[in-house]
């Protein structure tokens, strides 16, 4: 009698044992357990932890609820303003509703992954590439309104997208380049016009200057052969302006005295030359 209790006994516990390994499910602190009772669906949704079910009868199926990180297959299309582009993209999401995820939508990854690539289309047809390449905060926006839109109702929650790359053709490479090269080139023709204008400026004030005082422009040659003369591996030929002659000889010359004029001497007649009609009637009187 106490042998057969003892068989029952261990027979019990070994069935126990079973039945708990059968129906001990762990669910992680970043998953959820959604459970089916004979295929219906169970109001309750697991939370973190050690949970039961009923074996045979009832079916959990774990969710993850961590941001999952998509990337989109790049997309060619074209843009509005008719310039052949590829753009990829990368998805961030999660699951805000496990029992949404399971139920309502057979692979929420896949649907979202295919929304993404139909929005991501959309998005290249309406935009220009102007907009693609300096502008993508703007369409991130836009795309991700348009994957959230009919991602709500399979419990995902679409966090973020991201244009990653937007590969041109090689042709349209080339031409961005020579605008680019153009613009700069304008630009620094400009600034060298620009240039040209104050030093112009500045010449001819420093000219003025230097007509003025004569002597100046012997300082300026002087300051120019120090300059030159710095520099031990070059010949210096030096010039004598014109001016610097004149100024030279004008400082050479004495300056004449002046001779006052003699009382004794007469007047000095002033020549009239042949031509002066004033001169012919005074030098032929009339007879009377």
């Amino acid at each position: 009698m106490v042998e057969e209790l003892v068989t029952a006994g261990v027979a019990l516990a070994s069935a126990g044992a079973v039945y708990v390994t059968a129906a001990a499910r762990v669910v992680k602190q970043y998953e959820r357990g959604v459970v089916f009772r004979l295929g219906r669906l169970r109001p309750q949704v697991r939370g973190p932890g050690f949970t039961m079910i009923v074996p045979f009868v009832d079916r959990m199926r774990k969710v993850n609820l961590q941001i999952v990180t998509m990337p989109v297959p790049a997309q060619e299309g074209i843009t509005r303003d008719n310039v052949t582009v590829r753009v990829d993209a990368v998805v961030y999401f999660k699951v805000v509703d496990a029992a949404d995820a399971v139920v309502r939508v057979e692979d929420y990854k896949f649907a979202v992954s295919q929304m993404a690539q139909t929005s991501l289309r959309s998005i290249i047809g309406k935009s220009d590439l102007d907009d693609l390449l300096s502008n993508r905060e703007k369409l991130n926006q836009g795309l991700e309104l348009m994957i959230d839109s009919p991602a709500i109702g399979w419990g995902v929650q679409i966090d973020r997208v991201e244009i990653k790359d937007v590969s041109l053709p090689e042709t349209m490479k080339r031409s961005m380049a020579r605008q680019a090269e153009a613009d700069r080139e304008r630009r620094a023709r400009v600034i060298n016009a620009d240039a040209e204008l104050q030093a112009s400026k500045k010449l001819a004030e420093a000219a003025q200057q230097m007509a003025d005082t004569p002597s100046a422009l012997q300082l300026r040659l002087l300051q120019t052969v120090v300059a030159v003369a710095a520099e031990k591996n070059s010949t210096l030929v030096l010039p004598f302006p014109v001016e610097l002659l004149r100024f030279l000889e004008r400082a050479a010359q004495p300056a004449p005295p002046a001779v006052p004029p003699s009382p004794e001497q007469p007047p000095p007649v002033p020549h009239r030359s042949d031509s002066d009609p004033a001169a012919s009637i005074s030098s032929h009187p009339q007879t009377s």
